[in-house]
């Protein structure tokens, strides 16, 4: 029986390289906010007192131990501010993702059946967005939406409006900046999973008699499932903790997780209560995840 060959130094450091990233771009961060989350909040510079110190003698972690609270935790149920906030957020980016599959699919689908030449172009062109600044695009919604802005006055000039409509700093407002910023993340997965389709299995579909509209329903978007799930994920989840979209286009009433962290952290100046939002918000957005993770490995091993 032939032995498992050893692998070199240099194979090692390739292998854990990504290990040392995640533990030193996530793991160490995620760690110093959950200690944050459970000290104290004083009015100080930072503004938290940590409850364990690596001073502290076993005797004192002991007693510490005995007044160990998490009470920062606790108001994120208790506080209604924090509830609306999370449930808003989860709305709002709901809704986007939706909005963007249902905007990206056909984008994607043009593009996958688009001739093979065309498609560097046209995928460019899809990802042109990114080429400029993120906060620029989203000051340029600002110039369309507001009262004066372009669309109001290209709608007056028209008669088609009396009045302007009221479309800036609202949760409307920011679902539009979320699917137009967000969208080439929807886009690439889809084409992606469009695009390695095996053509033949819509021309047996439609061989055996299947409108378009079946073989679309029955072999198409089924087998793109793989695209949707990763692009909606891409999606939601950073749309969740989205801040600068709803600071900017959003209005006072726009609850989000992002602007009620900023606050928390820059105006209340509470950083142990931000910090247990946004480990809670970690592990919220864990959730679909981990879902689906599952849900493919379960996959994986009945096809076997």
């Amino acid at each position: 029986m032939s032995g498992r060959r050893r692998l070199s130094l240099g194979e090692r450091l390739v292998i854990a390289a990504p290990y040392f990233w995640i533990a030193a771009f996530f793991l160490a961060p995620m760690l110093l906010v959950a200690k944050i989350s459970v000290s104290q909040s004083v009015l100080a510079r930072p503004p938290y007192r940590p409850i364990f110190q690596l001073s502290d003698s076993f005797a004192d972690l002991w007693a510490k131990a005995q007044n160990f609270t998490l009470d920062s935790y606790r108001a994120l149920v208790s506080d209604t501010l924090y509830v609306e906030s999370y449930l808003s957020s989860l709305t709002i980016a709901a809704v986007s993702t939706l909005i963007t599959l249902i905007v990206a699919y056909p984008f994607a689908l043009a593009i996958a059946r688009a001739p093979e030449r065309l498609r560097p172009l046209l995928i460019g062109l899809a990802a042109a967005p990114f080429w400029t600044s993120f906060l620029i695009r989203v000051y340029a919604w600002i110039a369309l939406l507001k009262d004066e802005g372009l669309i109001n006055n290209a709608l007056m000039a028209l008669g088609l409006i009396s009045a302007p409509l009221q479309m800036y700093a609202t949760s409307g407002a920011v679902v539009v900046g979320i699917v137009y910023s967000y969208l080439p993340f929807m886009l690439l997965p889809l084409y992606a999973a469009l695009e390695r389709q095996d053509v033949s299995l819509r021309e047996a579909a439609a061989d055996l008699g299947a409108s378009p509209a079946q073989v679309f329903f029955r072999v198409t978007l089924p087998l793109s499932r793989e695209g949707v799930v990763a692009g909606s994920l891409l999606v939601f989840i950073p749309a969740v903790g989205e801040f600068v979209i709803p600071d900017l286009l959003g209005g006072s009433e726009t609850l989000m997780i992002g602007r009620t962290l900023w606050n928390d952290f820059f105006s209340n100046h509470d950083w142990p209560a931000a910090s247990a939002a946004a480990i809670a918000l970690v592990a919220l957005l864990m959730v679909p995840l981990l879902a689906w993770e599952r849900a493919r490995l379960k996959e994986e091993e009945e096809a076997r």
